[in-house]
């Protein structure tokens, strides 16, 4: 343990004092390559001209060599194992797209990815904007913020593993200590082993990520109906409107920007969710989901690079269109909604 943390603590001093160090010498080798002191006339503004050119990319260059290099390259050696067979060596064209879409396990994938899509990001941004409005209402409301917050900083494999002490199950006659079930057969109920149970164990995952995203959602929507200008919510208690007026008829139309925002942000975290469900069931019991599935194909029971690689593409093409638009949207919400 003790090493661990040493290694870590070393990782980051050196990711720190190297990034000083390269803008550092980087600046310094470009004024010394093209002085502007020293030199007169024309050659200064020259040189002071070159520097402006050159410098933006000193910043800019490293960043684009790591997106080139762990982004863009893998996207395309995606699309191109995807046309191949499981080894990467054969040309099989749209064959793993046509497995994958008469596959069972694989449609039964997107049934539960369209399930999350539907419950999740409806759950947390509705729960988001509700715990907002009610915290700015309370004395104690930053306290509040602070503890649905937490759970954003736990991992999901972290807050699988809370969980799983949550739902557990002990047969036999044994003490529950899972925490629902404990709850259950206080109320004279049967216990369950809740994530076996088919079609509702899918509800039980989603629960862990609303646990951890409604922070997320709340945090940004709190900080949009602050924006909302006091005269407003003011004019309308004068005309009559109750606090529930208020909130669905003033408030929601003003920052429905950045519900969308929020919405579709959490929207993409959902289609790519994997660690969730590999932690806590592995896509057993009907709970596969897409990443989990490309995850299985590509490295257990000996890969196979080319379905692996089919699967993450159709992640891709679903998760590409929502980013795009999450992104203009968030330009406009920042132009001020031109």
């Amino acid at each position: 343990m003790a090493s661990q943390i040493v290694s870590a603590i070393l990782t980051v001093l050196v990711g720190v004092f190297g990034c000083v160090a390269y803008f550092w010498g980087a600046n310094r080798l470009l004024d010394l390559a093209y002085p502007a002191h020293g030199v007169s006339g024309m050659r200064a503004v020259d040189n002071l001209r070159r520097q402006g050119l050159i410098r933006p990319w000193l910043f800019v260059g490293p960043a684009l060599i790591l997106l080139g290099v762990y982004l863009v390259y893998p996207v395309v050696e995606t699309l191109r194992l995807s046309l191949f067979d499981r080894g990467g060596t054969n040309f099989v064209g749209l064959a793993n797209y046509e497995w994958a879409f008469g596959d069972r396990e694989f449609r039964n994938s997107i049934f539960n990815n369209f399930l999350w899509l539907l419950v999740v990001p409806a759950a947390c941004t509705f729960l988001g904007l509700i715990i907002a409005v009610l915290t700015d209402r309370i004395w104690w409301g930053t306290i509040a913020k602070s503890l649905i917050f937490m759970p954003l900083a736990i991992s999901f494999v972290g807050a699988s593993v809370i969980w799983k002490f949550i739902y557990e199950y002990r047969g036999g006659g044994q003490t529950q200590i899972g925490i629902l079930n404990a709850i259950v057969q206080s109320l004279g109920l049967e216990p369950q082993v809740w994530i076996s149970l088919p079609f509702w164990n899918n509800f039980f995952l989603m629960a862990i990520l609303i646990w951890i995203q409604t922070g997320f959602a709340m945090v940004i929507l709190s900080a949009a109906l602050r924006g909302i200008p006091e005269e407003t919510i003011e004019a309308a208690v004068i005309d009559g409107a109750n606090p529930f007026q208020i909130f669905w008829k003033i408030m929601v139309p003003q920052i429905w920007g950045t519900i969308a925002v929020v919405w579709t942000t959490i929207t993409i975290l959902v289609l790519k969710v994997f660690d969730i469900v590999l932690t806590m069931t592995n896509g057993q019991w009907n709970t596969q989901v897409l990443a989990n599935l490309m995850f299985d194909w590509m490295f257990r029971g000996g890969g196979d690079f080319g379905r692996g690689a089919a699967i993450a593409v159709v992640i891709m093409l679903a998760v590409v269109p929502i980013m795009i638009w999450n992104i203009r949207q968030a330009t406009r919400e920042a132009d001020g909604g031109h």
